[in-house]
């Protein structure tokens, strides 16, 4: 048997207290030989020279690794496929956050101009029977009408947008008809 001397130091606070435990058994007195570090089994060297030798692949690496080769392209796609979607559904993902908070935050006001606005398209839909024309031309133009009531500033900065770009668009119109005229015509 052991036997164990106890010995406290410090406060008398249990979380402070310190123990020194002196482990002695009645009849064999303590070794007076010391253990050197290289005597321990922990620290032995194993003798001889180990060697790497790499195990040939079986049959199911090899086809794992063709079908990871034939598969690298479609991966690499995919990726840049990923890197190049993700900032814009980033932006649409933001987008639809900040007009929900909008909703939710709405001028006051807002959702009866909505539902005349919406109603302008609807009567426009109903204006608009049987042309296909129509139906492009009439439901917007009653919404822009309806808008430019209730949003007199932004309708005059889009009037104003929408103008110099149909301008523009003419124009290229108008060249492209004279070059297939030149080139066409006026060899005849």
């Amino acid at each position: 048997m052991f036997k164990v001397i106890q010995r406290s130091m410090g406060p008398a606070s249990v979380s402070l207290l310190t123990f020194k435990v002196y482990a002695s058994s009645k009849k064999d007195p303590p070794p007076k030989t010391c253990v050197k570090v290289n005597e321990l089994s922990l620290y032995t060297v194993p003798e001889g020279q180990s060697k790497y030798v790499e195990e040939p692949r079986s049959a199911l690496e090899e086809s794992i690794s063709h079908f990871r080769h034939y598969c690298e392209p479609y991966t690499r796609w995919c990726q840049e496929m990923y890197s190049q979607t993700k900032p814009k559904m980033q932006s649409l993902v933001q987008w639809g956050l900040d007009s929900y908070d909008y909703l939710q935050n709405s001028p006051p006001g807002f959702f009866p101009r909505l539902g005349v606005i919406g109603a302008a398209g609807l009567v426009g839909l109903l204006f608009a029977r049987g042309s296909k024309i129509k139906k492009l031309i009439y439901p917007p133009g009653f919404m822009g009408l309806a808008a430019s009531v209730y949003y007199p500033q932004q309708a005059i900065i889009f009037a104003q947008v929408s103008r110099e770009k149909l301008y523009d668009w003419g124009l290229h119109g108008i060249i492209v008809v004279e070059d297939f005229w030149k080139e066409n015509f006026q060899k005849l």
